[in-house]
């Protein structure tokens, strides 16, 4: 759940930054966003495993 946790804060994080970038059109908060999507990525697949292996335990 901590890491579900996390994933919401990063997503929140980037809200301004994809906001100057969609409507005023800077590059440099672009760049932002995309590193924060990448995190999420990660954080999301990090997420995935941990519930497949929860899953798992339960079936032993």
């Amino acid at each position: 759940m901590e890491n579900y946790t996390k994933l919401k804060e990063l997503v929140a994080s980037i809200e301004a930054d994809a906001e100057k970038f969609f409507n005023n059109g800077n590059s440099a908060a672009g760049t932002r966003v995309r590193k924060g999507l990448q995190d999420i990525k990660t954080l999301a697949q990090d997420i995935r495993n941990e519930i497949t292996a929860k899953k798992n335990d339960g079936k032993n």
